[in-house]
This record gives structure tokens, C-alpha cells and sequence, in this order.
């Protein structure tokens, strides 16, 4: 069975096992490896990529369940000016330790940021919710969200 999916602005045929889940496709087939494999159980956020402009988990969900939708990882957000914005308050507010966890966070500001120009502290606290960081940088994750809304 074929399948395309649209990935980072791009169509690509993918040869993989339509139920196989969309972050070994984006890893092992597509080789962006920016998405990660954390928990796999869809508990730490790691493996977070847009689809739709919404951030949403890829490592449960087959491939096959975003054929039709437009996903965009962590490779394809410095294509985008609010992707641009965010990786450089990450970069300004030294937000990643390890860096394991930090695509998924971009991905997910990224994404509250595109539905709320100026969020609030809960609202920010909100969209990290899903996001394990076992390094504790959430605390500098919440200053980029601040520069990178103009909040600060």
C-alpha cells in the first residue's frame, strides 16, 4: 500500500508499514531525526511534531492517520517566522540541558504561539504540560516563551 504524506512542505512517498508509527517513519525511513523517541507511550512530548499548525504526539499514531494533513517537525519550523522566533529565545534562554526533550517543546511553543500571540503564565504552563524535562529547564522554557512573544 502506498502512502504520501506531507512533510516539512514537501510530499514524500513513504515505503513503511502504513500502521507503523510516525516518528520511526520521520526517524528511520525519513531520517529527520530532530523528533524524538522518548517514552512512547505519548507521556513526554518528545516525539511532538505540527500537524495543522496543532502540536500533536507522533509516537503512538500510525503514519497512516496523518496521510492528507500537514506535518511540520522540528527540521521544517525554521522555515516559519514564529519557528525562527522561538529557536532563538531557546537559544537566548539556554532552555536545553540535554537537549532530548527540546524539539518537542520548540514544536509545542510553536504551536501555542501560533493560536495565542501574547499567552499568559498558565496558558504557557499549559502547553508544556505533556513535556517531561527530567533536566529542569522548564523554568527558562517559560522565559523563551516570554521573548519570543514580545512579552519581555
Amino acid at each position: 500500500m502506498s502512502l504520501t504524506l506531507r512533510i516539512n512542505g514537501e510530499d514524500r512517498s513513504i515505503l513503511s508499514d502504513p500502521e507503523t508509527p510516525l516518528v520511526y517513519v520521520l526517524r528511520n525511513e525519513l531520517k529527520l531525526k530532530g523528533s524524538k523517541l522518548g517514552c512512547g507511550l505519548e507521556q513526554c512530548g518528545s516525539c511532538a511534531v505540527l500537524v495543522d499548525g496543532k502540536a500533536e504526539l507522533s509516537c503512538v499514531s500510525p503514519a497512516a492517520t496523518f496521510e492528507g494533513r500537514d506535518i511540520v517537525t522540528i527540521e521544517g519550523l525554521a522555515a516559519t517566522e514564529i519557528g525562527r522566533r522561538v529557536q532563538a529565545a531557546f537559544v537566548e534562554t539556554n532552555a536545553a540541558q540535554c537537549g532530548y526533550c527540546t524539539a518537542g517543546l520548540v514544536v509545542a511553543v510553536s504551536s501555542l504561539l501560533a493560536e495565542n500571540e501574547s499567552p499568559d503564565r498558565d496558558a504557557a504552563k499549559a502547553a508544556l504540560d505533556p513535556h517531561l524535562c527530567r533536566c529542569g529547564a522548564h523554568p527558562h522554557v517559560l522565559r523563551a516563551i516570554e521573548i519570543a512573544s514580545g512579552r519581555s
